[in-house]
């Protein structure tokens, strides 16, 4: 597959600042229409609810990442916020580096990140801040089948591999009280904090520039941006 040296990199956080924005403007509509003299004063004195504010947290935390990659990683190509064609999920970043691809879900929580282990069963489980996150694993699974389906049909033998980023502006590890030497893991993806993934990122492997870029702008296609 040849090259031509184009590639939609995409915006970090493009698609979760759009639903924020989307959100907050339907809501200071309803509350202007239900009370047209004070509506204003309302929407200025009124709190964002928990829900709206989310998609901003999370578009700030994939725009977090993309500055932390593009300055300790530079020589991997990353595609930000894609989408999964059939699908209304969507990919936060594909990092393209020389170990392979990377699907990388990234997230911005307060509270403890910890997997735990029954001594009953084999399997672990992500639990954040005391809650059960078992949809977030599920979700990132089906992000790498699909990654990795698309790459089957045009590169044969490409590494694929999901890993979680948290991103959080408190304490070391970015505040979620994850451990600074070991790496959590939960089912086949690793729990990372940005300066660890980019530590990743920047690992050799059989994968040459050249070959890096075919796959980047095969992934733009298959993936497009939000």
């Amino acid at each position: 597959m040849s090259s031509n040296h184009e590639v939609n990199f995409g915006t970090a956080g493009a698609s979760g600042k759009r639903e924020y924005l989307r959100r907050r403007k339907n809501r200071e509509e309803r509350i202007r229409a239900a009370h047209p003299r004070v509506g204003g004063l309302l929407v200025k004195l009124q709190d964002e609810p928990q829900h709206e504010k989310a998609w901003a947290t999370g578009a700030n935390g994939e725009e977090q990442l993309a500055a932390c990659l593009a300055r300790r990683s530079p020589q991997t190509l990353v595609l930000h916020d894609r989408c999964v064609p059939g699908s209304r999920a969507n990919i936060d970043h594909l990092a393209v580096a020389a170990s392979g691809v990377y699907v990388i879900d990234t997230k911005r929580y307060k509270g403890k990140i910890e997997v735990r282990k029954p001594k009953s069963s084999d399997q672990a489980t992500l639990f954040i801040a005391g809650r059960r996150k078992s949809k977030l694993v599920d979700g990132l699974a089906g992000q790498v089948k699909a990654v990795v389906a698309a790459l089957d049909l045009i590169e044969k033998d490409v590494p694929v591999f999901g890993c979680f980023c948290f991103v959080n502006p408190e304490k070391q590890a970015g505040g979620s009280a994850m451990p600074l030497i070991r790496t959590l893991t939960v089912g086949d993806f690793d729990l990372l904090y940005p300066r660890r993934l980019a530590k990743r990122l920047n690992k050799e492997g059989p994968l040459s520039a050249e070959a890096r870029l075919v796959i980047a702008e095969a992934l733009c296609e298959l993936f497009p941006a939000a």
